[in-house]
This record gives C-alpha cells, sequence and structure tokens, in this order.
C-alpha cells in the first residue's frame, strides 16, 4: 500500500498539480496565526509548546483518520493516504521555475531566465551570468526535489498511516514560517527557534540518505567526495550536504561568489567538474528521477521482504 501509493498521489501531481499556496500554504498560516496569538510570548519554551500542539494533534488526528478508514475498507485508508500525500508532496510545487528558467536559457533569453530565478528565490538577479542563473537554479531544484519528495517519502515511511508525511510538512512549514521568515521580526522573539531545531532533527537522517542516493545514482566517487570535503562549508549544513553531492554526482559547479541584489554575495565552491549551464539543469532532471525510482526499488523489496505497510 506504501508504493502504490506514492506512485498514484506523484502521478495525480504530475497530470493535475496543486495550488499550494491556495490548498496547503494559506490555510497552514492561518493555523500558525493562531497558534501565535496563544502562545506567543517571544521565548522559545512557548515556541515549544506551540510546536508540539500543533504537531501532536495533527499526526493524531491524521493517524486516527487513516485507522478508522481501515477498520472500514483498506481502500478508504490508500484513499486518504493518496489525499495526504497529493497534500504534502509534489515536483510540480516548484518545477514550472525551473523548466521555464531552463527553457529561457536554451532560447538565449537571459533577461527573461534572470527574471524568473529572482521570483523563485525572491531576490533580484539582474547582474547574474547565465551560468549563474543555471547553477541557481540547480541549487534550488535539488534542495526542494528533497525538500518536498525525499524527506516526505522517508517519514511517511516510518511512521504509521499518513502521519509521518503530516509531521515532516508541518515540521517543514513551521522552520519556514517562525524559524526563518519571522525570526527577524523584533515582537517575535526566540519562538520560532524549536521549530528550527526541531525540523533539524527531523530533517539530519533524510537529508543524508537523500545525499547518498544522489551519489548513487550519480557520479558516486565525487558525489562522496564533494559531500565529505565541502559540505561543512555551507551555512545551511543540510543544504550543504544536498549542494555538495547533488554537484559531485553531477560533475558540475555549484555554489561560488554569485551576483544578488546588485551585490556579490561571497559563496564556498560545492561540487566539481564545468560549469553549469542548460544542459545540466537537463542532467538534474535526471538526476532527480533516478533517485526517485531508487527509492521506489528499495521500498518494492522492502515490501517484499514484508516491511511495507
Amino acid at each position: 500500500m506504501t508504493l502504490f501509493s506514492l506512485i498514484v498521489a506523484l502521478l495525480i501531481e504530475q497530470l493535475r498539480p496543486l495550488p499550494v499556496e491556495r490548498f496547503v500554504q494559506a490555510p497552514l498560516r492561518v493555523f500558525a496565526r493562531f497558534l501565535e496569538d496563544r502562545f506567543n510570548d517571544g521565548e522559545a519554551r512557548h515556541g515549544a509548546v506551540a510546536w508540539w500542539v500543533a504537531i501532536l494533534s495533527a499526526c493524531f488526528v491524521s493517524a486516527l483518520i487513516y485507522f478508522v478508514l481501515w477498520h472500514l475498507h483498506p481502500a478508504f485508508a490508500l484513499v486518504f493516504n493518496i489525499l495526504v500525500l497529493y497534500l504534502t508532496t509534489g515536483f510540480r510545487q516548484v518545477s514550472h521555475f525551473f523548466t521555464d528558467i531552463q527553457l529561457a536559457l536554451q532560447m538565449g533569453e537571459l533577461a527573461r531566465a534572470r527574471q524568473l530565478i529572482g521570483e523563485w528565490r525572491g531576490r533580484s538577479h539582474e547582474d547574474s551570468s547565465s551560468s549563474e542563473v543555471a547553477r541557481l537554479a540547480i541549487e534550488e531544484a535539488l534542495v526542494a526535489a528533497h525538500r518536498n519528495v525525499f524527506g516526505v517519502i522517508l517519514w511517511f515511511i516510518v511512521l504509521p498511516g499518513p502521519s509521518g508525511a503530516v509531521l515532516y510538512r508541518l515540521a517543514r512549514f513551521f522552520d519556514d514560517e517562525w524559524g526563518v521568515r519571522l525570526a527577524g521580526r523584533p515582537d517575535f522573539g526566540d519562538f520560532g527557534s524549536f521549530a528550527k531545531k526541531a525540523f533539524f532533527a527531523l530533517d539530519w537522517i533524510p537529508v543524508r540518505l537523500t545525499a547518498a542516493a544522489f551519489s548513487i545514482v550519480g557520479d558516486f566517487e565525487d558525489g562522496v567526495y564533494c559531500w565529505r570535503a565541502q559540505a561543512n562549508q555551507w551555512k545551511d549544513k543540510a543544504s550543504g550536504i544536498l549542494l555538495a553531492s547533488g554537484g559531485g554526482a553531477l560533475g558540475v559547479k555549484l555554489g561560488m561568489p554569485i551576483f544578488e541584489s546588485g551585490e556579490v554575495v561571497e559563496r564556498p565552491e560545492m561540487g566539481v567538474g564545468d560549469e553549469a549551464d542548460a544542459d545540466f539543469m537537463q542532467s538534474t532532471i535526471g538526476l532527480v528521477w533516478r533517485t526517485l525510482v531508487l527509492a521506489f526499488m528499495l521500498l518494492a523489496l522492502f515490501g517484499v521482504a514484508g516491511w511495507g505497510r
């Protein structure tokens, strides 16, 4: 059931992409504001209480619904799994940016590519070269593939019903919302510090499994070498692991200084090999799909061995 649920959910998402902002982000922000109004006094411990209230309640409800539906008929539970996965996973949430940037670079429309990468990252890249734009797009795609698909898949496998997928998706949302987006607001205090730490802990193993998979389906030697030698140089350690292993597996240079909002931003070099371009963007798509196939093959083997649900 686990493998079938994942395949069907991803196929539906490919055929009919979910308007994530409308059906996921907006309701979660309303939920987050509700918790902030009742718990936020600027202290980290109250942020921890709010996080646990949100996570435990959502995971408990999703698991309860799953088991009730399973008791009624396994087909109902299967449909519920697929629905939750459809809401929590998906390549298409960001792939339209990636595809449009790749097409713009192939057509020589650098200004259009700069505009798109700026919209995707929320920063200005008007002075970026075509190689920089391709490099940034590959970086965003590698991290997004992990957080939108592979991280969710692992936790979906670990916990009963769809509660693992709910756990990872909510933890990631609260990290983005409380740990990053609102962290600099004076009245927010340390309320989001626990959310950041919690997601780091939940993502510790999934990040490393995704990085290992990138290396296995790509250039294994360079992927592992770059992971060990470069990952710790990146500010966000989890992203550093993904970019170093992904860049090594692809044989492309990532990181490095870029033009951002009219200024040069210094960044360490990730990966190894040639300068990024539209061809490497196509290779990135192949790497992500091969990683997904590997995950499904392993899941199928576990299912045959009697480990799957």
